[in-house]
């Protein structure tokens, strides 16, 4: 999809998004997927394995627009966007040749869209870790080896599958030219991958044609990938640990552009378990007069927004008295696609969109007056080509006077 200024997104082109929970054993994935969907899916347990099968479930897109929205339109119910989670089972040493159903693991991550990579940053004797002790560095590094190690083999399949179609064409055929192209990136990312790197890191801009091919092998280290690094309650509510300085060494020299984030996945599920009283746990905490109300709230909402903007995505809404709306979307999207993820019909028999700006809306009184933006010019006539921006509300006009 090209967002503006010759630039295209890697990535399948998708308005219901996935993420998937990816880190060795015993890292506190699925008690962090137990917080981030407020569920009690999964079973986190003390040994590797304890999820064989991902586990799934949609989360809620944070949004200050869609609540304030809500009171303007004096609507009946609000829909938020969503991100769908899945919780992928703990990878091992060895994953990308099959040691410890690696194949199976490494294959849940190809259909997923993003990945939050959970390394555990918390020491604590009864929860064993796989690779005998403690050490994000070398978490992140054998959880990337593996990646690449697989996206090597899954090259080396497709390079050889060209190489056999080149050798029975002509060599003037545009196929065998479009092939020539597609081997030569392929040559190219081989080398980037034996030097440690991932393959979204190979280039900060891509051409459609890099996108298309890429896009359609579904490397696993083209997917975007936020770091959490689960840490101890002490360590997130001072928003500090010990390993910060050595991980963030490590993403600039193998991972640049990945984004680090505290969290801990303890506090999260005392957080849940409180339901807003006061818990034996959170008064405690509460008697060091060196910590701030302001410092216990969950990192589940940074977490949320942060893979949605690595996954390129921005929000428009549709508002009126039944509901208020919030609908995923790519950037670069144009008005004419937006409709068609409401529905097709609206896509097939689309005539224009009327275009408020969230930010000339978001200082009314309720209930809306809709006369006065328009005295003042704030509803704005779309084609199909117009590119919806982040927070727009839209009015999608349509043959037979649908309107949605």
């Amino acid at each position: 999809m090209n967002i503006g200024g010759g630039r295209f997104l890697l990535g399948r082109v998708s308005n219901n998004p996935t993420s998937g929970i990816v880190g060795l054993a015993n890292v506190g994935k699925s008690t962090f997927f137990q917080a981030i969907t407020n569920s009690k899916l999964g079973n986190p347990a003390n040994y590797p394995f304890a999820t064989i099968d991902p586990e799934c479930a949609k989360v809620n897109t944070p949004s200050v627009p869609l609540s304030n929205l809500f009171n303007i339109y004096q609507s009946a119910k609000i829909v938020p966007g969503t991100l769908t989670i899945y919780d992928i089972a703990g990878l091992t040493r060895g994953a990308s040749q099959g040691h410890g159903l690696g194949n199976k693991f490494l294959n849940d991550i190809r259909h997923v869209d993003g990945i939050f990579q959970v390394v555990r940053g918390f020491l604590k004797d009864d929860i064993t870790h796989i690779e005998g002790n403690v050490d994000p560095v070398r978490d992140l590094s054998v959880v990337q080896d593996e990646l690449i190690l697989k996206d090597l083999e899954f090259l080396e399949n497709i390079r050889e599958r060209l190489d056999k179609k080149m050798r029975m064409i002509s060599k003037n055929a545009k196929e065998y030219q479009e092939m020539k192209v597609e081997t030569e990136l392929l040559n190219a990312l081989e080398e980037h991958l034996f030097n440690g790197k991932k393959i979204r890191h190979f280039k900060d801009h891509w051409s459609l044609d890099e996108v298309k091919i890429l896009n359609k092998h579904n490397f696993l280290t083209s997917k975007p990938t936020l770091i959490l690094l689960n840490v101890s309650p002490q360590d997130y509510i001072k928003n500090e640990n010990k390993f910060v300085k050595d991980i963030l060494k490590w993403v600039n020299e193998f991972s640049p552009g990945d984004k680090l984030l505290l969290l801990s996945a303890e506090f999260e599920t005392h957080l849940i378990e409180s339901s807003g009283t006061e818990s034996e746990y959170f008064g405690k905490i509460r008697q060091d007069k060196n910590i701030s109300d302001k410092q216990l709230v969950s990192a589940i909402p940074q977490i949320i927004l942060e893979m949605r903007k690595l996954l390129n995505l921005i929000s428009f809404f549709t508002c009126g008295p039944q509901e208020v709306h919030q609908w995923n979307i790519r950037e670069g999207t144009t008005a004419h696609e937006a409709a068609g993820v409401i529905h097709s019909d609206l896509r097939d028999t689309f005539i224009s969109a009327d275009i408020i700006k969230y930010d000339d809306l978001k200082a009314m009184e309720p209930p809306l007056n809709e006369s006065l933006l328009k005295s003042k010019g704030l509803i704005k006539r779309a084609g199909k080509q117009y590119i919806m921006q982040d927070n727009d509300i839209v009015l999608f006009k349509a043959a037979g006077g649908k309107t949605k």
